[in-house]
């Protein structure tokens, strides 16, 4: 159960990173409030790396390994 919660955090920084790209891509936004989407677009980015090297990188592994075997 422990892992949904995982899994929802997630796909919420990965959608909310693909959400945000579009907007700056196709938005115009104000010169007032682009240094705070500015810095709300560089914590997704870091955010989205780390779920990227989490879920393709050898942490996943590990993690199915040591499951594997406590369930032993």
């Amino acid at each position: 159960m422990k892992e949904i919660y995982m899994y929802v955090l997630a796909s919420i920084i990965v959608v909310g990173f693909f959400v945000l790209t579009g907007i700056l891509m196709f938005v115009t936004l104000p010169e007032s409030s682009s240094n705070v989407v500015n810095l709300l677009f560089g914590g997704l980015v870091a955010g989205f790396a780390t779920v990227l090297n989490y879920f393709f990188g050898s942490s996943k592994s590990s993690a199915d390994k040591t499951k594997l075997l406590n369930s032993k």
